[in-house]
């Protein structure tokens, strides 16, 4: 058996509406039994693909957000975020932006961003006026810089798949995070004019002088995961365990928004999210080594270097690849698939795998507002209570902003290894 019906099953299996993990499986599954592969070496290839120290971090990461979300410490970021720029044009649009960009340092995850933020950044923005599909396409939007801003879960198992360093990846992303919510904002005034959105008026000193001190502790967060990585205090998985802890005692000691009643709760979600995440990542683990297995990467890379080896080409080749991948699978297993497959390829040719990883990174986040399968598009639609066709429709003039940003991280390396090389070395 060929490659092909792999690939066709698989994707057969997907507009059946089967979940996506069991689409891999069980294709993988057939192929090596129609192969006469002995199908003992299936479970130590799942499980060798979960054991990974790195990805103990992305519980943890999980279950910061899930801990905010429940202390409050999300209302306090948004209360924040307001003070800074609810006077611009727009105000509450750039508030909902600024807020992901401070959430971002603590979740590392769009999905959370969106779920947690998105409630009462919709809420907000439409008891002022603004039109329900707006608050929610700058909510979807502004989520994507989630997972570019250090901490990420998605270049945590990035880094673990590429071998690259986590450090190096965390601190990289920076710069992009930041891109995209200038262009964002760009975006956001330039519709708040042509909408006659109106703005709030500046805080008084005492007012922003409140909130602040309302939300030091929670603004902390980041300060504390990124200072004790970069100083070498703990590794990214420890920092995840920090985050964790910290967030927690500030809702139970602290702000006394979690009660220990809810503490069952909480880690039963956080489970049951990371179990959905380590079940995509074992078996497009699977899926990877059995492509590897059929010489699809080798096949694949001889024919793009067949093609050209200017880098930047190649780039622009798998960055349109990867935005059609985005609108038909979820970007974390489009990752373990596809790393192995390009890494060869971009290290031919003497691209940085740091700066790749946020370039596929972002094309995969650009993925998760693009229909069919966009996940943050579902999510935001529930929170808005809208449909899907509405939410998507919405957001797509922000995929503008965010294309220009991955335009500019593709053809300008700088923009994500410069800061790496200053603070690193």
């Amino acid at each position: 058996m060929t490659v092909g019906p792999l690939i066709w099953m698989w994707l057969g299996l997907m507009v059946l509406g089967m979940p996506l993990f069991l689409t891999m499986a069980a294709s993988c599954l057939v192929y090596l039994m129609a192969n006469g592969e002995i199908l003992l070496s299936v479970p130590q290839r799942l499980t060798a693909a979960a054991n990974s120290f790195p990805l103990l971090a992305a519980p943890f990461f999980m279950l910061t957000g899930m801990a905010m979300n429940t202390a409050g410490i999300t209302q306090r970021i948004y209360d924040f975020a307001e003070c800074l720029v609810g006077r611009f044009r727009g105000g509450l649009a750039h508030v909902n932006v600024i807020g992901s960009v401070i959430f971002a340092g603590m979740s590392g995850s769009a999905v959370a961003d969106a779920a947690g933020l998105g409630t009462i950044e919709i809420k907000a923005m439409t008891d002022e006026g603004y039109p329900r599909p707006f608050a929610a396409a700058v909510t979807a939007a502004s989520a994507t810089i989630g997972p570019i801003i250090p901490p990420s879960v998605p270049l945590l198992i990035y880094g673990v798949l590429a071998d690259v360093s986590i450090g190096r990846l965390f601190v990289g992303g920076l710069i992009p995070g930041l891109l995209m919510a200038a262009a964002l904002m760009v975006m956001i005034r330039w519709m708040a004019h042509r909408r006659g959105f109106g703005a709030h008026p500046a805080p008084t000193f005492s007012t922003f002088a409140s909130k602040t001190r309302r939300a030091f502790l929670s603004l902390m967060t980041p300060v504390i995961l990124f200072g004790g990585m970069l100083i070498g205090v703990f590794t990214p998985t420890e920092a995840a365990f920090v985050a964790a802890v910290y967030a927690l005692l500030l809702g139970l000691l602290v702000y006394r928004e979690i009660g220990w009643r809810d503490l069952p709760r909480i880690f039963l979600e956080t489970v049951e999210t990371n179990a959905a995440v380590l079940m995509l990542v074992m078996t497009a683990s699977l899926m990877g080594w059995v492509l590897a297995r059929a010489q699809v990467p080798q096949q694949l890379g001889a024919w793009i270097l067949g093609t050209t080896r200017e880098p930047l080409i190649i780039l622009l080749e798998i960055n349109g690849f990867l935005l059609i991948v985005g609108c038909f699978m979820e970007a974390l297993a489009a990752m373990i698939i596809l790393v192995p497959v390009f890494l060869p390829v971009i290290q031919s040719v003497g691209i940085d795998p740091v700066h790749f990883g946020l370039v596929m990174v972002l094309n995969l986040m650009i993925g998760t507002l693009t229909p069919p399968v966009g996940i943050v598009l579902f999510v935001v639609a529930r929170v808005a209570k809208l449909p899907f066709e509405v939410v998507t429709r919405a957001t797509a003039p922000f995929l503008v902003p965010l294309l220009v940003v991955l335009v500019l991280i593709t053809v300008f390396p700088e923009l994500v290894l410069w800061l790496p090389r200053l603070v690193l070395g």
